[in-house]
């Protein structure tokens, strides 16, 4: 508010110079009138025609001058015969002497005209006018002069009208002044400019310190913020100016339009994006509820799936271990009782048969599946079978050589492990003493199957119409209803098809294909 009046103060001075400026030409063109008119009236009065023609008129012109400059309210009269001799004269003592000032020249070829000279008295606007007698032929000229006012004195004489101007140009700038910056205020949620700029600079400084991407446009899709780590994730150069511009025009499928063209919220989304697979959340920006824009939140898929993969490969490989170390204390208990009873042999026996089982599964796993990941993996699910007395058996014709499209271990991994825990729970709660589970992983040129079979209690049509939504589970534990959703957001992922044969009471099969070659989305 100070600063908008001072502007106007400012105005005002500005306003005011250019006033003063035009009354000073105004009052010197309305002077330059009235002087221009009093000499010629000297100049036609038949008494000054006559006297200036004679010998000592001066005696006769010099009282009508004096008269006429204080009825007309100049500062001088001079009256001069063709000779140049003053006829009159503010100063009685020149009378009948010489005028010698160049500046009347042009007034003797019969010249009217101003013009503003520099006197004894200060600066002096004058009029020249030739005196022309009977015959039309000049016998002089007349001189009348003014000294000019000065800017204060011209002031003065208008004070009334410039102190109406400028108390009511001050009123209504003050109160325009005061309604505007209340006005911005509000509009700028009373906050000050410096507190906006120091909220804008920590808001940029945080949005760049995030570790997701973060990218917001306005209704016209106009990029408004684009922090660094999604320039990272997109893979454009930091350097990049992107504010302002178009999102289209920057990044071709960031599905961020989508949003306002739907005036819907996009929550725990995955989307590819060139050869980046991404976890978008993306909702609609509100003000007042007002749809202003669209904001979305992009985490690259690999980190999501490390995370997802330590809820379920990584801690399925302790649990494994624990298993493992379970396991072999039983085994060494038997041992060490066969080798106290003195049976030797079939100490011996048993140790060469658990081993070979063990060198058997390793070795396949080893030789047939060519990511470590995967075979660690199944590994310790057939270690927490035996432990639950499920036999897990892997099929002895699987085999992976190679990951299909856009999957890597991190998506195997968790695909498994969530559908063979799905089996191990349905098992526990079936009754039958034959509790089995069958894996199988085979791959050709053209497709790359998964198969998880088990003969738990199965499902009936509900739950398996509903088996993939998000948060849907039949366990009452805490934290359930995400296995088989993010195995479906992997499947849609890698182009997959998934498909679930399940009856009550005779157990599930879970089949996942993929194609080994990438589609062309074109």
């Amino acid at each position: 508010m100070l600063l908008s009046i001072g502007i106007v103060l400012f105005s005002l001075l500005i306003g005011g110079l250019i006033i003063v400026g035009g009354v000073i030409r105004i009052s010197e063109k309305q002077l330059g009138q009235r002087l221009m008119t009093t000499a010629r009236t000297v100049a036609e009065i038949p008494l000054v025609q006559k006297s200036v023609q004679e010998p000592g008129g001066w005696t006769t012109i010099s009282p009508t001058a004096r008269r006429l400059r204080i009825v007309n309210d100049v500062t001088y009269i001079v009256v001069l015969n063709k000779d140049r001799i003053r006829y009159s004269d503010p100063l009685d003592e020149r009378s009948g002497t010489v005028f010698r000032d160049p500046a009347v020249e042009a007034a003797y070829a019969e010249h009217s005209y101003l013009q503003k000279v520099k006197g004894e008295l200060g600066t002096a606007l004058r009029a020249y006018v030739p005196i022309m007698d009977d015959q039309h032929q000049q016998v002089g000229v007349v001189l009348v002069g003014r000294v000019m006012p000065g800017v204060w004195e011209i002031m003065q004489g208008e004070r009334g009208n410039i102190a109406i101007t400028f108390f009511l140009s001050l009123l209504f700038g003050v109160w325009g002044s005061y309604q505007l910056a209340r006005h911005m205020k509000k509009q700028m949620l009373n906050l000050e400019p410096d507190e906006i700029a120091r909220i804008l600079v920590e808001r940029t400084a945080t949005f760049h310190a995030m570790h997701e991407g973060v990218i917001a446009i306005d209704n016209g899709e106009r990029i408004t913020i684009f922090n660094d780590r999604a320039k990272q994730i997109f893979g454009l150069d930091e350097d990049l100016e992107v504010l302002g511009k178009p999102i289209r025009s920057v990044l071709h499928d960031t599905r961020l339009p989508e949003v306002l063209e739907l005036q819907k919220n996009f929550t725990n989304t995955e989307i590819h994006v060139g050869n980046t697979f991404l976890w978008s959340n993306r909702f609609l920006i509100k003000v007042e509820n007002k749809v202003v824009g669209a904001l979305a939140i992009f985490q690259d898929r690999t980190e999501v799936a490390r995370m997802a993969e330590e809820l379920t490969g990584v801690k399925e490989f302790v649990g494994a271990l624990r298993v493992q170390n379970h396991e072999h204390m039983n085994k060494l208990h038997t041992i060490a009782g066969l080798l106290q009873l003195q049976q030797h042999e079939k100490a011996l026996a048993y140790l060469f048969e658990i081993n070979d089982q063990q060198e058997e599964l390793t070795s396949f796993l080893t030789t047939q599946i060519a990511d470590e990941n995967v075979s660690g993996l199944l590994l310790g699910k057939v270690s927490r079978g035996r432990e639950l007395g499920i036999r897990v058996t892997i099929d002895r014709m699987s085999h992976l050589e190679q990951f299909p499209p856009y999957m890597d271990h991190h998506n195997y991994v968790l695909i498994l492990g969530n559908l063979i825990e799905n089996a191990f729970d349905s098992l526990e709660k079936s009754e039958r003493a034959d509790k089995e589970i069958t894996i199988s992983i085979e791959q050709d040129s053209e497709v790359c199957s998964l198969l998880v079979e088990d003969n738990g209690i199965g499902m009936n049509e509900e739950t398996r119409a509903r088996m993939l939504e998000r948060g849907f589970s039949t366990k009452e534990r805490e934290h359930r209803g995400l296995g088989l959703f993010l195995v479906h957001q992997l499947v849609k992922k890698g182009g997959g098809e998934l498909v679930c044969h399940s009856r009550p009471t005779e157990g599930a099969s879970f089949l996942i294909t993929f194609p080994m070659k990438e589609v062309d989305e074109s």
